[in-house]
This record gives C-alpha cells, sequence and structure tokens, in this order.
C-alpha cells in the first residue's frame, strides 16, 4: 500500500497558475528587439555603399540605452562578426553573403545596389544581429554595444566584457 502511494504522489501532475488576460498581454519580462531597415545608398562609383538603420529597444539591464538608433554599413556587420570570434566564446552565425558576382564591372543591372539584393541583405542581417544579441555570452561583449548603440565605431577599442553594474 505505501508503494502505491508514493508512486501516485510521485507522478501527479504539479499545480499550474492559469494565466489570466492581464498576464498573456503584459508587457514580457525581459525584452530585446532589433530592426535592421531604412536602406540608404549614398556615394557614386566606387565609393557607393548602402547603409542600413539598425534600432534597438530593450529592458535588459546589461544594456544601459534601453532604446537606440544607429547607421551601419554591410563592412560593421563584418567587422562585429571578426571581433566577436576572435574575442568571444560563442558560435558567431554567418553573415549573409559578400555577393561578389554582383560587385563585377559591366553587368545589365545594378548589382548590389538592386532594390531586391539590398532588401534580401537587409533581411539577413536583421536575421544576423538579433541571433548574435540573443546570446547571453555575446551581451556582455562591449563590441556589441558599441555596434549597437554608439553613432561611430571606435575601431582601437579595448575589447572586453560589459560589467552590470
Amino acid at each position: 500500500m505505501m508503494a502505491e502511494d508514493t508512486t501516485a504522489d510521485a507522478t501527479r501532475r504539479l499545480n499550474v497558475k492559469k494565466q489570466t488576460l492581464d498576464d498573456a498581454y503584459a508587457a514580457p519580462a525581459n525584452f530585446l528587439e532589433i530592426d535592421v531597415v531604412n536602406p540608404v545608398t549614398m556615394g557614386v562609383g566606387k565609393k557607393r555603399y548602402t547603409d542600413y538603420e539598425v534600432r534597438m529597444r530593450t529592458n535588459l539591464p546589461v544594456f544601459k540605452v534601453k532604446e537606440s538608433s544607429v547607421r551601419r554599413r554591410y563592412s560593421d556587420f563584418e567587422w562585429l562578426r571578426n571581433e566577436l570570434e576572435r574575442d568571444s566564446k560563442i558560435v558567431v552565425p554567418p553573415l549573409p553573403g559578400k555577393a561578389l558576382k554582383r560587385q563585377l564591372p559591366f553587368r545589365g543591372d545594378d548589382g548590389i545596389f538592386e532594390e531586391e539584393f539590398i532588401e534580401d541583405r537587409r533581411k539577413g542581417l536583421e536575421v544576423f544581429i538579433n541571433k548574435i544579441a540573443g546570446h547571453p555570452l555575446a551581451q556582455n561583449e562591449r563590441c556589441l554595444h558599441m555596434f549597437l548603440q554608439d553613432p561611430t565605431i571606435d575601431k582601437s577599442y579595448v575589447p572586453g566584457k560589459i560589467r552590470n553594474t
């Protein structure tokens, strides 16, 4: 009889608190939203490039600034990826491709400056930055904070961790 009671106790379901509508629609406990938007192509000839607005909203304590908006080029995303690969212990996801064939001269189109290509790249960059920023170890890296929040990237910065004070 004793063994049956122990088995029944061990397999009984936990009492789960029912979720209320207020709980379901309340602000999330922790959130980090990053959008890559508003691509703008600038310059002419070999100096032509496209940059993107990177908008961040968060309530995570590790980020001192809770909302930011900066403009970044593809090469800035490459810089961030290289910094994280070199200095952190996380597996860094790939960036969308360089599209080298699109950069060849004498193409019959705009190459890397075509709207469809820019939109595909924008989506890929957004996926990339959200994967990285969502990683708890990456959130402590100074290079990520600089990338997301500083108007210009100081490439001579000292790599390191952000101390949450």
